[in-house]
């Protein structure tokens, strides 16, 4: 199974990546929640630019990606699940639980503490929200996370299966709830009792700070829910809040070049 997965590591990917963004991209077309307030082909351009700057930055910094980490954590029986004789089943499950409530914790940390919020700003600095606004992240936060991640892998020690499709559930998770889509009430009412939908993160992007910092997770529910950072709706409801910061609403700062020096510049 670890050997199929490695071959098939870059395909199953990049058709995830791919045609999750174009499903969310022609949904926001055809259901959109909120009117656009800044130029779609600017903001396009310039995030999705960041993603391909991103990809060939981590790929050259981490040749061995998280999933070969994991597959040489099990064969060295590193970590806490390597300890248990678990099913294979349980024990997927448990590890992809277990990774998104380090990425829950990781959201939290990098709006707490100042620096790590100088890096994370860059995401909420978007004016509006959409699928592009869930891959636009800071070169430096990307590399601090992969090692997170990597840190975290072998303290766990999470099958290889596991790994991936964390990965690609997050990835794809994270494209669908920062979607500029308009979900029924009723079954965005019923889907968030399990996941993070595209109306309960819309309010983490308010530009009021209690909204701010409310709803971190970027899959599970669970979490923002055991730890008291759950907020259903915005104060302002989802067609009278404002999107991003109270600062960097200038539109040079949705380019390219920018984005990369935000974490650099005062408010």
């Amino acid at each position: 199974m670890n050997e199929w997965i490695m071959q098939h590591e870059v395909a199953i990917r990049l058709s995830c990546f791919f045609g999750i963004l174009g499903l969310m991209a022609v949904w926001e077309i055809i259901g959109p929640c909120r009117a656009l307030t800044a130029s779609k082909t600017v903001r396009w351009i310039n995030n999705l630019g960041l993603v391909f700057l991103n990809s060939f930055l981590l790929r050259l910094l981490f040749p061995i990606a998280a999933i070969s980490l994991a597959i040489v954590a099990e064969q060295q029986q590193w970590g806490i699940l390597n300890q248990f004789n678990l099913p294979q089943w349980l024990a997927i499950i448990l590890a992809i639980v277990l990774l998104d409530g380090v990425i829950y914790l990781q959201h939290v940390l990098f709006h707490a503490l100042p620096l790590l919020w100088r890096l994370h700003r860059m995401h909420h600095a978007d004016v509006d929200i959409d699928v592009t606004t869930g891959l636009r992240f800071h070169p430096i936060e990307m590399i601090l996370s992969m090692l997170i991640k990597f840190a975290t892998i072998m303290l766990l020690g999470p099958p290889a299966v596991a790994v991936i499709l964390f990965e690609v559930i997050l990835n794809g998770m994270a494209m669908f709830n920062h979607s500029n889509i308009a979900l029924p009430k009723k079954l965005d009412g019923w889907l968030r009792w399990l996941i993070i939908t595209p109306d309960l993160h819309r309010v983490h992007h308010s530009v009021i700070v209690e909204e701010i910092n409310s709803n971190f997770g970027f899959n599970l529910s669970i979490w923002d829910r055991l730890f008291g950072t759950y907020q259903a709706q915005p104060k302002l409801g989802h067609q009278g809040m404002q999107i991003g910061l109270d600062y960097f609403r200038e539109s040079k700062f949705l380019t390219l070049h920018w984005l990369l020096a935000l974490p650099f510049l005062k408010r």
